[in-house]
């Protein structure tokens, strides 16, 4: 946000671009173009990345832009797939259907929005007769610290939030200095946007702020009116943020990675440690990395309050100082750090477990400190603020360049993350991950035991892990690590699962046992653990026994057909050949084309001394499979 700010001409013309010859327009195209050019021409290496983190849930792997229901669902349910971000779905689901999972396409969008979004915070910043509007821009711009609001897929809701944001905001400084009753129209469309903003993300809940900010910097009255139009967006804001708040407390999809619980004490350390950080990360951006270290937030120190004094003393200073130097640096600070607010700690993330402070987290923020700087700048002498802003925009785009190199697939982006931060447990367990995906299996297990170093409470680490063991058939360590891990967390079904069948492939096979019935009885819904139970029972001649696992699996399961099968096989294997026939029909409505069931069924059937039928199941068997040998065989016999 601006320096000092000139009264508004008593014109019936708005201030700005309004008026302006064709000449000037001409001018401001071309302005505009070279903005977008230079955005576009940093970002090169970002068009040639793939998808990382977190872009399954938004575009590989997230049905919501595939279901035939989905864009209802978008809208209109609680679904489960990350935040409620509406028109981001609708946006990717879009996506989706031009260029399917091709990254190019995603990532062009991102760019080009970005680029966009450079040419709107100049139009702001011009309306508000901000000094060095364009410059502003062009750091906003090419600054390497959005690369991870751009060149991350899943970070669209970033760029697109911010697109309807100074949309907004446009249409706030035109309602304010257009006349008549005409002016509502801007009002409406700012208020449009507005809530297309928060559909993007729920941190454009900040926008009050900044049309706050402008009223003040204009030096107009604050009146009960102006106060009753912002009202709405406020209202807008609260209401989504407590969709936010709830749907991360209800909905599970980030209940397994709650944040810490911090004091009081230690979220205003927090939140005066962060704002330094995002400063100095504008002014000194290196190193830049996805994930930074976690700090240790001790109010015992006095030192750790350092930074919320040195705060103070800014927003005194700055206050004092603000009839000399205009409201424009005081005003660039409050929204660098009000639009901040939501991410500094006073409402947990569940993102705080890896680290407090991101890069995307400023994407909006920075656009005050920049125009503060801009706006300083310009008071150079020509020459010298010439050169020096194209010094300082080259080496930000080449520094931008060089970012987006991290982003080009998943593996580089967690080894760029590691040599800037080794100590991110975070970052070792995804690497494994990826590495144990591509099966390089040895070097996964370097990751895994890494992680758990660092972070012995890390119990999917050590399921992974026990994994990678076992297939390397060290099943003793194997089951080691799972048994710590169900130790840590004995509500996950999958260690209970895993540990069973490691135990089973060992041959203790009453420890298995033991482990699928502490699944079955911990996790009631789930169907695996009576199918596990069921086969050992099958396994060691217990037909009845294994029937009664499976009709168990079955009933948590209705639709699954290979629990029905193996329930069918167990009746047949205990001569309850009747059971065994109305189940493998029941298959059969699922699955009609299953030769393999067909002629199970004609099997029954024959024992059951139903001859005809029989030869017409075998039939349906060869008609479906014609190279099905025991059906031809059986029908050979039958003929005879």
């Amino acid at each position: 946000m601006p320096p000092k700010v000139r009264p508004a001409p008593k014109s019936t013309q708005p201030p700005g671009p309004t008026g302006i010859s064709a000449a000037g327009s001409g001018q401001l195209w071309l302005l505009a173009v070279l903005l977008v050019g230079l955005v576009v021409a940093a970002y090169v290496p970002a068009l040639q990345g793939g998808f990382i983190w977190d872009d399954d849930k938004y575009v590989t792997a997230n049905p919501l832009l595939t279901d035939t229901n989905g864009l209802h669902e978008i809208w209109f349910t609680a679904h489960t797939q990350s935040q409620y971000f509406p028109l981001v779905f609708t946006t990717l689901r879009l996506e989706h259907g031009l260029w399917g999972l091709n990254p190019l396409g995603y990532h062009l969008v991102n760019v080009l929005l970005h680029g966009v979004n450079a040419v709107l915070v100049w139009l702001v910043l011009r309306r508000l007769r901000v000094p060095g509007a364009w410059l502003a821009a062009a750091l906003f711009g090419l600054h390497p610290v959005n690369v991870e609001s751009v060149a991350w897929v899943t970070e669209l809701k970033n760029v697109e939030s911010l697109f309807f944001y100074l949309l907004a905001v446009l249409g706030w400084v035109t309602f304010l200095d257009r006349p008549g009753p005409e002016r509502w129209r801007f009002y409406g469309l700012a208020l449009a946007a507005g809530l297309l903003a928060l559909f993007a993300k729920t941190t454009a809940c900040t926008l009050p702020v900044a049309l706050v900010l402008i009223v003040w910097l204009r030096r107009e009255r604050f009146t009960a009116a102006r106060a009753g139009q912002i009202v709405p967006f406020v209202l807008a804001g609260i209401l989504m943020g407590l969709v936010s708040i709830w749907w991360e407390g209800n909905l599970g999809t980030y209940n397994d990675d709650a944040g810490p619980a911090l004091t009081g004490a230690q979220r205003w350390l927090l939140a005066g440690r962060a704002l330094w950080f995002y400063a100095g990360k504008l002014v000194w951006p290196a190193p830049l990395t996805f994930s930074y270290p976690h700090w240790d937030l001790n109010p015992a120190s006095l030192i750790q309050y350092v930074p919320l004094l040195g705060l103070g003393m800014v927003a005194a200073g700055l206050w004092w100082w603000r009839v000399k130097i205009g409201r424009g640096p005081l005003a660039g600070v409050i929204f660098f750090s009000a639009t901040l607010t939501p991410l500094l700690g006073f409402i947990t993330d569940y993102t705080f477990r890896y680290s407090y402070v991101a890069d995307h987290y400023q994407y909006v923020a920075a656009i005050g400190l920049f125009a503060v700087v801009a706006a300083g700048a310009a008071r150079l002498p020509g020459s010298a603020r010439g050169w020096t802003a194209g010094t300082v925009l080259v080496v930000l785009g080449a520094l931008t360049w060089h970012q987006c190199g991290a982003y080009r697939n998943i593996e580089t982006l967690w080894q760029d993350t590691l040599a800037k931060n080794p100590g991110s447990w975070m970052a070792h367990y995804n690497l494994g991950m990826e590495l144990q995906d591509q099966g390089r299996i040895a070097e996964a297990m370097v990751q895994f035991r890494t992680t758990i170093a660092l972070h012995p409470e890390h119990v999917k680490a050590r399921n992974n892990l026990a994994v990678a063991l076992a297939k390397g058939g060290n099943y003793y360590q194997a089951v080691a690590e799972l048994q710590q891990a169900v130790k840590l967390d004995p509500d996950m079904p999958s260690l209970w699962m895993n540990l069973g069948g490691f135990l089973e492939t060992e041959g203790r096979v009453t420890e298995a046992a033991t482990c699928y019935e502490q699944a079955a009885a911990r996790f009631p819904t789930e169907a695996e653990p009576w199918r596990r139970l069921g086969d050992m029972a099958l396994d060691g001649g217990q037909e009845d026994a294994a029937a009664k696992d499976y009709q168990a699996a079955v009933q948590r399961a209705p639709g699954r057909t290979d629990l029905l099968l193996k329930l069918g096989n167990a009746y047949a294997a205990g001569t309850n050949y009747l059971a065994a026939i109305g189940t493998y029909r029941q298959i059969l409505k699922l699955e009609p084309d299953n030769a393999g069931v067909h002629y199970n069924l004609a099997v029954m059937l024959l024992a059951q001394g139903e001859v005809e039928p029989a030869r017409q199941e075998l039939r349906e068997t060869l008609r479906r499979r014609s190279d099905f040998a025991p059906a031809a065989e059986e029908l050979e016999k039958l003929a005879r």
